[in-house]
């Protein structure tokens, strides 16, 4: 922290631009209510008739995730994501990525560098899934392929939604793709990343490929992105997505992926094989239960399928996405679930058993391992270590 020795004097106050602080509040995605609590001259701060000490330009910046440094240049700096964005839901008065995603995606991007020495240095090779795909390459064989690749047919699904994102994951790792799932920031439970930001992004790689989905999000959700960001692997283009079936994809690459992941999890010719169509709640749960994705995605796939058109689709789907809404504002948030299940698949199973076994065998230090895992103790590492079975 900076520090201003003023002999017992007024706290100095900083005159921060204001186009500064409401840069920072912007990008940290905080109500101006929020702040205003917090700091109760913040209005005045951001129209400039008044400028904070340094202790609350500190506290601001510490509420705001933003590096207290960034106050004292002449203009906001830029800080685009380091990968293409895909994203078209978010507001359009926020033109930059949150310190949540930057710090995500800058955290994943640190274990696939290690990662990828790592499978070099062990003689892994590389993963085939990677960049064997085209995109505009044919949707139903694409999505085809995948399926009997990653053993996700419509009969391997498990029994819920949960167990089918935990089969579809593991699946993936299977093949070499790190899936890392998780709702927060490292290991911040304070910090809880937003579905209305970014559903998932991919980094392509051809030794440590990684998927990240944003555990926030329902687990309906959660299934297309994978899916989505799947097809992102397959066709070896990177990226940040929204990942939802009702995202407007803007660019071919997007629609591609969306309508891959549309036929990997809702193939055509299921749908073509099965009852005739009705669009009210209780066919669209089971049709939603049949494939283990969310009534929305069926919608769209009987829209995409020619089953349901014009008006009558329109009309189902704004009735169903209110619905929707009604249903999420009153679901009850979850626990966290046992720790030793829930950290491995933050950081991938794969990526913590590869780092574990290393640290072990003395070629990786623990302080960076406990870096790239989230930890603090030793203790914790160790019965990570025994739930992975790894040493």
């Amino acid at each position: 922290m900076l520090s201003v020795r003023n002999n017992g004097a007024m706290p100095t106050q900083m005159p921060v631009a204001g186009e500064l602080l409401t840069w920072a509040r912007e990008r940290s995605r905080t109500p101006v209510a929020a702040l205003a609590k917090k700091f109760p001259k913040f209005p005045q701060w951001e129209q400039g008739t008044a400028h904070p000490t340094l202790k609350q330009l500190e506290g601001f910046a510490q509420t705001t995730r933003t590096p207290v440094g960034y106050f004292f240049l002449p203009r906001p700096p830029a800080l685009p994501l380091p990968i293409p964005d895909f994203r078209t839901r978010r507001n359009d008065e926020i033109l930059e990525p949150s310190p949540d995603l930057l710090e995500t995606i800058y955290a994943c991007q640190q274990r696939q560098e290690w990662y990828r020495a790592f499978a070099v240095a062990t003689g892994e090779g590389t993963v085939a899934a990677v960049a064997t795909v085209p995109p505009g390459a044919d949707i139903t064989e694409t999505a085809s392929r995948m399926r009997a690749e990653l053993r996700f047919e419509t009969t391997q699904r498990g029994s819920s939604w949960g167990e089918a994102f935990r089969f579809l994951a593991d699946n993936a790792e299977d093949i070499g793709v790190l899936v890392m799932t998780s709702g927060i920031v490292g290991s911040n439970t304070h910090r809880v990343l937003d579905p209305d930001e970014f559903g998932g992004f991919s980094l392509v790689d051809n030794y440590a490929p990684i998927v990240f989905i944003n555990g926030a999000d329902t687990k309906a959700a959660q299934i297309f992105t994978l899916a989505h960001e799947l097809a992102h692997i397959y066709s070896g283009q990177q990226g940040v997505d929204d990942s939802t079936p009702h995202a407007h994809a803007n660019t071919d690459v997007e629609r591609w992926c969306s309508a891959v992941a549309g036929e990997f999890l809702v193939p055509d010719a299921e749908l073509a094989a099965g009852d005739a169509i009705d669009l009210g709640p209780e066919a669209l749960d089971a049709l939603a239960a049949r494939f283990r994705v969310s009534t929305l995605a069926i919608l769209l796939r009987l829209r995409d399928t020619g089953f349901v058109t014009g008006d009558r689709f329109r009309t189902a789907y704004d009735a169903e996405l209110a619905r929707v809404r009604r249903l999420a504002a009153e679901r009850k948030s979850s626990t966290g679930g046992n720790y030793y299940n829930t950290q491995p698949a933050r950081t991938s199973k794969r990526f913590a058993r590869a780092l574990i076994s290393d640290v072990l065998e003395g070629n990786t230090l623990y302080r960076d391992a406990f870096r790239m895992l989230g930890l603090k103790k030793q203790s914790t590492f160790d019965k990570l270590a025994e739930h992975l079975q790894v040493g």
